[in-house]
């Protein structure tokens, strides 16, 4: 569905863009994480296991180690907009993080956004980025009404700060904020579990997004544009945004996401 929902799901795989270029700014690794796990005083457990049954913590699949020196330094959670602002605009520039970023809770609504890109919806008023601008642009033949080049384009400008962003850089980044993240997770339910862990995980969804040609049928059943086609629109949030900006720019947020994947698996 698009439209109020549409200008602001746009705004968050421009996230997709983020994930990979602000979205997740750096990886304080495994080491950080393990001592706080020892350190933290274990939840209560509802339910005793079975006799003979040893419980044991789930492990961190995609581990990332490196300096982590500087953790105790990171702002609390709440106070660390200007931070991450800073990091990102010495990344990306300054212009594009104040053309793009919402400046108000960075991390969390970083953290909720890769989290909800597998869902069906993601949460509009919790987006990282700022509306893609227009509306959505159709061509309309008879019946048949299409997504096409003149749609696609709304998303070139932030596409090509993404072409341009230093991937190494990025991640260097996220592993030193990566505490902020991991925090801003396990705030959001999962205190068991790893962020870079989910991040691998809806990367690797993302990347397998179809490339659809233009154009693309679509249609409006009540207020909202949907895809035509029943397959495309049973996908999830993350890779319809793909498809709706089209074959070349999704190819360009795709070739990203590989390196940054890259980046932040198995960093020494």
């Amino acid at each position: 569905m698009w439209g109020d929902e549409e200008n602001s799901t746009r705004s968050w795989v421009m996230w997709v863009a983020a994930v990979v270029t602000i979205a997740v700014l750096g990886v304080a690794g495994w080491q950080w994480y393990a001592a706080r796990q020892r350190a933290a005083v274990p939840t209560p457990v509802v339910r005793a296991p079975a006799a003979g049954v040893v419980s044991a913590p789930p492990a961190i699949q995609h581990p990332i180690g490196g300096d982590t020196t500087g953790a105790a330094a990171l702002p609390a959670l709440s106070d660390s907009d200007q931070l991450v602002h800073d990091s990102l605009a010495g990344v990306l520039g300054a212009a594009a993080v104040e053309q793009f970023v919402v400046p108000q809770n960075i991390v969390r609504h970083i953290v909720v956004t890769v989290d909800n890109l597998q869902r069906k919806k993601v949460a509009v008023e919790l987006r990282p980025l700022k509306p893609t601008a227009g509306e959505t642009v159709t061509a309309t033949q008879g019946d048949l009404v299409t997504l096409g080049e003149a749609n696609f384009a709304r998303y070139t400008p932030l596409v090509r700060i993404v072409q341009a962003a230093d991937v190494k850089a990025l991640a260097v980044v996220y592993q030193r904020l990566y505490p902020l993240f991991q925090q801003a997770y396990e705030d959001l339910g999962y205190p068991d579990k790893y962020f870079n862990d989910r991040l691998v995980e809806v990367i690797d969804q993302l990347v397998q997004a179809p490339e659809v040609p233009a154009p693309i049928p679509v249609v409006q059943p009540k207020v909202f544009y949907e895809y035509a086609d029943a397959g495309l629109e049973a996908r999830s949030a993350g890779q319809k945004l793909l498809i709706r900006m089209g074959p070349a720019n999704a190819r360009v947020i795709k070739a990203k996401l590989k390196e940054f994947r890259a980046e932040i698996v198995n960093r020494k």
